[in-house]
């Protein structure tokens, strides 16, 4: 794998450990649904992981952080505790690219450094796939509720910015991680080292690449 391919991989990995540290503290995960009889647009209502926000016309915006983490619904309580595991992951997963880049001399042995930069790659797919578990998540019940009409007009929402910087943020580190992950290599032809083996009389020796 080229130096260029291992930089581009690690940088959209990074670009999408971002996005996902964004979109966990955005308060846009959903948003007020003007349809129906609720098309009073004096104010718009934000709810996100962590505060709800309220916009007036005028520009004015007041957010509350939620009192209580036990009385939030279930959905909101997953998807922050994924979304804080999914940054760990991912920065570990930044850790392990740098130290197994080609261009670092974090290590000196060639095949460890493929063998790390691949974990990098490994962590870097792990956080992408937990970063689309709580947007989907909220996504499918933010659809679910917007077409159900047992439920008010006032109690409709729809998506926010942050599912969809979720969703872009967890797609680069999958690219990413796919890419470190195809440095992985490929049996000792990959430790890039050479085998001598000399005969009995110490005179003919036979090099192996």
């Amino acid at each position: 794998m080229s130096v260029g391919l291992q930089l581009l991989g690690t940088t959209l990995g990074i670009l999408g450990w971002l996005g996902i540290i964004i979109s966990c503290t955005l308060p846009l995960w959903r948003v007020t649904a003007f349809i129906g009889t609720n098309i009073v647009t004096a104010q718009i209502m934000w709810e996100g992981l962590w505060m709800s926000c309220v916009v007036q016309s005028t520009g004015q915006m007041q957010c509350k952080v939620y009192d209580s983490m036990l009385a939030l619904p279930q959905d909101l309580q997953a998807s922050r505790a994924i979304l804080i595991i999914a940054s760990l992951v991912g920065l570990i997963a930044i850790f392990a690219s740098f130290a197994g880049g080609r261009c670092t001399n974090c290590l000196a042995d060639g095949f460890a450094k493929a063998r790390v930069a691949v974990a990098g790659g490994a962590f870097f797919v792990a956080a992408g796939v937990l970063g689309l578990v709580p947007s989907s998540w909220t996504a499918h019940q933010i659809i679910g509720d917007f077409y159900n009409p047992l439920v008010a007009h006032s109690q409709k929402r729809e998506l926010g910015a942050a599912i969809f910087i979720c969703w872009g943020a967890a797609v680069l580190m999958l690219i990413g991680g796919g890419l470190l992950c195809s440095s992985c290599p490929k049996g000792r032809e990959s430790r890039g080292g050479r085998y001598m083996a000399a005969s009995q009389n110490g005179r003919e020796r036979l090099e192996y690449v």
